[in-house]
């Protein structure tokens, strides 16, 4: 198998993508946060010390997402055109949805997985004084798709 994130030395290198076509390009990623019943209720009735827990965790997704290139090596810096982040509360979790969507050379992947990521981690900075047993687990890719521009 071939590794394109690897020079002919077996160094890690930027993949060159510049002869790739521009295209529209969408990333889906999922995960989830688990907390505590009374955690769940005070996030919904708006009751924690620091404020409204859904919204900071938005703000943070977008974030990460848009630091993505500087945080992980090897990424391209993608310029993002759509970052969404959703929640959808149970009993006991929080589930964290994001889209990402860029016109670009390369794909928005990891910048899904890390509007997840950076959103799980706002939601739990937010109740960590409150509920010492969060677990923030399978925050995986869930779609990935390429659409030609118009």
């Amino acid at each position: 198998m071939d590794f394109s994130h690897l020079d002919s030395k077996g160094r890690a290198r930027m993949v060159d993508v510049s002869a790739k076509d521009i295209v529209r390009r969408t990333a889906i990623a999922r995960g989830e946060i688990l907390l505590n019943s009374e955690t769940i209720k005070a996030i919904k009735d708006r009751k924690l010390p620091k404020g409204d827990v859904l919204t900071v965790a938005m703000v943070a997704g977008i974030n990460a997402a848009k630091k993505t290139g500087s945080v992980i090596p090897l990424c391209h810096p993608v310029i993002l055109d759509q970052v969404d982040v959703t929640f959808e509360i149970r009993d006991e979790r929080i589930i964290i949805e994001s889209t990402a969507v860029c016109a670009g050379r390369t794909g928005v992947e990891m910048e899904a997985l890390s509007a997840v990521s950076g959103a799980a981690l706002g939601i739990y900075d937010m109740c960590k004084a409150v509920d010492k047993k969060m677990s923030i687990s399978d925050i995986r890719l869930v779609k990935k798709l390429k659409e030609p521009m118009k």
